[in-house]
């Protein structure tokens, strides 16, 4: 099912829950990736949707429940530097690894992690990884 309406824009009803409570960039970057993949992949959804999400991680960084847009657009992590799924990298579920300590911090204090300043970077990207899984559960348990 496509996932822009006739304008566009991503329809509200057919995007993930986190692309929802995010901007209408994210949201227009997942529906269009998304649109174009399928017919690239022969209505492969899977393969479409990760293709969409690896799309909104160039721009966009997952915080909390939401996406936020990116200081600098490229790829988020070590996966998506080597070209997605196939790779021997593991991901980082949206957290921009690749981003500077500095930032991560601020990010780790965006969602009150504690013990944060004492945190190696893999440190900080875990536990970004762990709090924004918590808090989407938790949002999606509340309906949102």
């Amino acid at each position: 099912m496509p996932k822009t309406t006739r304008t566009g824009d991503a329809k509200q009803s057919e995007i993930p829950s986190t692309l929802r409570r995010s901007d209408a960039k994210a949201q227009r970057t997942f529906a269009k990736t998304y649109d174009s993949a399928v017919e690239t992949y022969d209505g492969d959804e899977q393969r479409a949707a990760r293709a969409a999400f690896a799309a909104v991680k160039h721009t966009h960084e997952k915080v909390g429940d939401h996406w936020e847009p990116k200081e600098e657009n490229g790829p988020s992590d070590a996966r998506a530097e080597g070209g997605g799924p196939d790779g021997d990298a593991p991901t980082a579920g949206g957290v921009d690894a690749n981003a500077s300590k500095r930032h991560l911090v601020d990010v780790a204090a965006e969602l009150d992690i504690s013990g944060r300043s004492r945190m190696s970077k893999d440190e900080l990207v875990e536990a970004i990884g762990k709090e924004n899984d918590r808090r989407t559960r938790r949002a999606r348990e509340s309906g949102g």
